[in-house]
C-alpha cells in the first residue's frame, strides 16, 4: 500500500484534481466548500492502471493552513506535486517544494494543471522552463511534468500511468514489528466510538490487539480496523488506517498523538538532530532560537540549542539539540521540518531521539558520537546490511557490517532477541549459539515477504495441479533461486511455523491443501478400490487402474498413500501392503528366511504378484536377496 500525497501552491487545483481522479471530493468541512479552499487534510483513494490501489492525501496550499498542510506529508511515499499553468511557480509552490525536499521524498510527478486556461504554447514552455528551475537540486528534480485539465480531462490518464510507475518504484514500506500511527485526524462515529487516522509505519496492527497512546500514554485496545472505508483484520505498513479504539473518548486524543504496540516507544523533550538551513531562511538560526517543531502529524514549539559553532547560516548544514515544549513520540531517523511564524526554515532527521543529558556545545566527542549516530547504530547498521541480502549466514552478515566483531555479534544478538531478526531452524537456541552455529538470517520483513512468496508459487502449483500433493523439493527451490542449506533451514523453519507442509513423498504443499477429486472421478475412484478390496492379493493391474481412473487420478492415489506400485505391472491398497509387510517380516523373524513360492502361498496369489513385491521389499531395504530367498536386513 502506498500514500500519494498533494502539495502546491494555495487556488492551483489540488483538490479538483484528486476529484478528477479519483470521484471522491477531499473537501469534506462545509467551510471549505463556502471558501471554495482546502483548510484541513482530505482524504481519497484510487486505483492505477496497474491494479494497485494508492491512497491519497489532499493538503491546503494556503500559507494560513501550513500547519495543516505538514500534519498530512510526513507519511507519503509518492508527491502529487501541483502547479497550476496559468500562474506557474508561486510562493506556496516553492514553499512546500523545500518541505518535501527537506522530508526526502524522493518520487514524485509534477501535474502542470489548469491547461484549458492556456492558449499560448509559448507561455506553457516558459512555465515549465520556470518549473524546472525549481526543480534543480531538489528530490523532485528527475520528476516527469504532466499537463492536465481537471475540468476537461486532458492528460488525467496520462498521470494515472505515470503515478504507476512512480509508485511502482517507490521503496517499500518498512515493517520491524514495531507498528506506530501518527493521528492526524480524530473523530467519533455513533455507536462505534472514537475513531483515529493516520499513516501507520514499521508494523502491522490487528483487530483486538493492546494499544499505547503517546505520549499520554494511554492504553486501550483496536476495535476495528478500516482501510478505504472497508474493513480488514489487519493493516498493513504504509497504508491510511482508521482505527476504532476503545474506552477512549474524543478529548482524550489529538492530532499528533502516536498510537503504537505498548512498551517499545517512549516520549521525549529533548532531541538531537542534523539540521539543514534552507538558503531562502531570512536570517542565520541562532542559539537558543524558538522555533515550531513538525514531526509526523504533530507540532510543538522548540528551542535550538546549535552544537559546535555559534550559528547555523542560510544553507549550511549542522548538528544541534531541541529541547521540546511538551513531549512527543519520536524514533531516530524521523524527517521532521522547522518554522518560523510565518517562514519554514529548514530540517532534518532525528540522530537521537532520546540523548542522556543537554550537550555541552563546543565538545568535539559530542560532534563525533553524533556523526556516528548518523550513519546508524551497530543495531541499525547489522539490520541494514541483512535487509539488503537476505537470506544470509550469520558470518557472512558480520562481515559485510564492516563493523568490529565483539560489537557486529551484540548488535546481532539484540536484533535476534528483539525478534526483529529470524534464525532459521533453530527452535531453542540462544543468539549466541546462533551466532555459533552459523545460522542462516532474515530480517522480520524478508521472511514474511519470503513466506508470501512461497504461499504465492505454491498457490498457482495447488490450482495447476489439483490432483498432486504437493511440487517437488527441487522445483520451489529452483523457483525460488536459494542455496541447498538456505532452503533446507527454511523449509524446516516454515514447518515449525505451521506456515508450509509436507507430503507422505516429500513434496511441499500449503498446510491446508488436500488433493480433491470432482464427483465423476470420485465415483471412478470408489469403484476402482472396491475392485482393490475384492481382490486384496491379486488387485487389478496398474494398466487396468490407469484405464480405469485415468493417469492423473492413478497418481493422485499412489501420492496419497491409498495405492503403493509395488512394479510397473503391480498394486496394492495401501493398507493391504501394510499388512502384506507385517505378515512377510514375522514369517522372517520365526523362519530366517522365504521364497517367491512361499509368498505366493501365504497370500494365495500368483508369482507375478509375490515376485512384484519381495522386489519391491529389496529396493525399500526391508530384506535382502541371497540366491533364491530372502532375509531380512540387519539394522
Amino acid at each position: 500500500m502506498r500514500v500519494v500525497g498533494t502539495a502546491g501552491h494555495v487556488d492551483h487545483g489540488k483538490s479538483s484534481l484528486v476529484r478528477a481522479l479519483t470521484g471522491i471530493d477531499p473537501d469534506r468541512l462545509r467551510e471549505e466548500k463556502e471558501r471554495e479552499m482546502t483548510i484541513d487534510l482530505g482524504f481519497a483513494w484510487m486505483d492505477l492502471p496497474s491494479g494497485q490501489t494508492v491512497s491519497i492525501v489532499d493538503v491546503p496550499g494556503h500559507e494560513d493552513f501550513i500547519k495543516n498542510m505538514l500534519a498530512g506529508v510526513g507519511g507519503i511515499d509518492v508527491a502529487l506535486f501541483v502547479v497550476a499553468a496559468d500562474e506557474g511557480v508561486m510562493p506556496q509552490t516553492r514553499e512546500h517544494l523545500a518541505i518535501l525536499d527537506l522530508l526526502d521524498v524522493e518520487n514524485g510527478v509534477i501535474a502542470l494543471t489548469k491547461q484549458d486556461l492556456i492558449e499560448d504554447q509559448e507561455w506553457l514552455e516558459l512555465v515549465e522552463e520556470e518549473l524546472r528551475e525549481q526543480l534543480a537540486g531538489t528530490t523532485l528534480q528527475h520528476a516527469p511534468i504532466v499537463p492536465v485539465s481537471a475540468r476537461t480531462g486532458y492528460g488525467l490518464q496520462a498521470l494515472r500511468e505515470e503515478l504507476d510507475r512512480v509508485v511502482a518504484a517507490s521503496p517499500p514500506a518498512r515493517d520491524i514489528n514495531r507498528p506506530r500511527l501518527s493521528i492526524d485526524r480524530v473523530f467519533s462515529i455513533a455507536g462505534f466510538g472514537t475513531v483515529v487516522t493516520g499513516t501507520l509505519m514499521d508494523g502491522k496492527f490487528h483487530v483486538g490487539d493492546e494499544v499505547e497512546i503517546l505520549p499520554d500514554r494511554l492504553r486501550s485496545r483496536i476495535r476495528g480496523l478500516q482501510t478505504h472505508k472497508a474493513k480488514v483484520e489487519e493493516a498493513v505498513p504504509g497504508s491510511r488506517v482508521a482505527i476504532n479504539l476503545a474506552g477512549l473518548s474524543t478529548d482524550a486524543l489529538k492530532r499528533g498523538d502516536v498510537v503504537a504496540t505498548p512498551g517499545w516507544l517512549r516520549p521525549t523533550q529533548l532531541v538531537d538532530v542534523s539540521l539543514r538551513l534552507l538558503k531562502s531562511a531570512p536570517r542565520p538560526l541562532e542559539h537558543d532560537t524558538e522555533v515550531d517543531f513538525y514531526v509526523g502529524a504533530a507540532v510543538v514549539q522548540a528551542r535550538v540549542r546549535v552544537l559546535g559553532r555559534e550559528a547555523l547560516d542560510p544553507g549550511e548544514i549542522g548538528w544541534a539539540q531541541l529541547v521540546l515544549s511538551q513531549p512527543l513520540a519520536v524514533v531516530k531517523g524521523d524527517r521532521y521540518i522547522l518554522r518560523f511564524a510565518n517562514a519554514t526554515i529548514g530540517g532534518g532527521v532525528v540522530v537521537d531521539p532520546h540523548p542522556a543529558r543537554r550537550h555541552r556545545r563546543f565538545r568535539p566527542e559530542v560532534i563525533a558520537r553524533l556523526e556516528t549516530l548518523a550513519r546508524g547504530t551497530p543495531e541499525e547498521i547489522v539490520l541494514e546490511t541483512l535487509t539488503r541480502e537476505q537470506p544470509q549466514e550469520a558470518e557472512a552478515l558480520l562481515h559485510a557490517s564492516a563493523l568490529q566483531r565483539e560489537i557486529a555479534e551484540t548488535a546481532l544478538a539484540s536484533l535476534l532477541q528483539s525478534g526483529q531478526v529470524l534464525a532459521l531452524a533453530a527452535s531453542g537456541l540462544e543468539a549466541k549459539a546462533v551466532i555459533a552455529a552459523n545460522k542462516v538470517l532474515l530480517t522480520l520483513a524478508g521472511w514474511n515477504a519470503l513466506v508470501e512468496k512461497i504461499s504465492g508459487l505454491l498457490g498457482d502449483y495447488h490450482r495447476a495441479y489439483p490432483l498432486r500433493g504437493g511440487m517437488p523439493r527441487g522445483e520451489l527451490r529452483s523457483r525460488l533461486n536459494l542455496a541447498i542449506r538456505v532452503f533446507n533451514d527454511l523449509v524446516a523453519h516454515a514447518i515449525a511455523a505451521g506456515r508450509l507442509a509436507e507430503t507422505p513423498n516429500g513434496d511441499l504443499k500449503l498446510p491446508e491443501h488436500e488433493i480433491r477429486f470432482t464427483p465423476a472421478q470420485q465415483a471412478r475412484v470408489n469403484a476402482l478400490l472396491q475392485s482393490f478390496a475384492a481382490s486384496p492379493y491379486a488387485p487389478p493391474s496398474v494398466a487396468a487402474s490407469e484405464e480405469q481412473v485415468g493417469p492423473g487420478v492413478l497418481a493422485a492415489l499412489l501420492e496419497r498413500g491409498d495405492l503403493v506400485k509395488v512394479s510397473s505391472e503391480v498394486l496394492f491398497a495401501g493398507e493391504t501392503y501394510k499388512e502384506m509387510v507385517a505378515r512377510i517380516t514375522d514369517h522372517l523373524r520365526r523362519d530366517g528366511k522365504v521364497t517367491v513360492a512361499q509368498v505366493r502361498d501365504l497370500f494365495n496369489t500368483s508369482r507375478k504378484y509375490a515376485l512384484g513385491l519381495l522386489e519391491y521389499l529389496d529396493d525399500q531395504q526391508i530384506t535382502r536377496r541371497i540366491g533364491d530367498e530372502r532375509v531380512l536386513r540387519s539394522g
